[in-house]
């Protein structure tokens, strides 16, 4: 049994939250996200305790709709929080002459390649830079990271140098470079 899909999920003040036959539609302060449901998986609104709550639970007992219970429940619980607070992913530019430029929905890379790199952000991101950090903002999780993700495959950072893009937080593995060989 699922642990994560057993969870209750509390709809906060100012959250609408709508079921159709096959999808999701969840309304918040930042904006407005949808998104379709499996057929084994049902989710029902309940008011309980502390307020409106939302339950997901599952039709068939199979492996899949065992499986597609908790995913179903994270999925439609980073659509409240994205509504609510949003989403940011920090992507940090290192190298000498590397820079980063946001003009517009475009992001423009100067990564090492004899040319610049115009990178379109998608609908509903927004990227701000500070000092050779790129962040990016958004309501959408799932968008965000795929996007982010995306950015950073343009210059992957490489352990030689440390040369590359990475997120914010994280470490690289840094190797020795060639050992010089004594003199004979």
């Amino acid at each position: 049994m699922s642990r994560v899909g057993k969870k209750l999920i509390v709809i906060p003040a100012g959250v609408d939250i709508s079921v159709q036959d096959l999808g999701v539609t969840v309304k918040g302060p930042k904006g407005t996200l949808t998104t379709a449901l499996n057929p084994r998986v049902a989710v029902a609104i309940n008011d309980g305790a502390a307020g409106k709550e939302l339950t997901v639970t599952t039709n068939g007992m199979d492996v899949f709709g065992r499986s597609i219970w908790g995913t179903t429940r994270a999925n439609i619980a980073n659509m409240i929080e994205g509504v609510v607070n949003g989403y940011n992913i920090s992507l940090e530019v290192i190298g000498v002459g590397y820079r980063v430029n946001v003009q517009g929905n475009k992001v423009v890379l100067d990564v090492g390649y004899s040319h610049s790199v115009d990178y379109l952000l998608p609908e509903g991101i927004v990227g701000k830079v500070e000092k050779n950090v790129l962040t990016l903002s958004g309501i959408d999780k799932v968008l965000i990271g795929e996007t982010a993700a995306q950015i950073r495959r343009i210059r992957e950072p490489e352990p030689y140098g440390g040369k590359g893009i990475k997120y914010i937080d994280e470490v690289i593995r840094r190797k020795a470079g060639k050992a010089a060989k004594s003199g004979e």
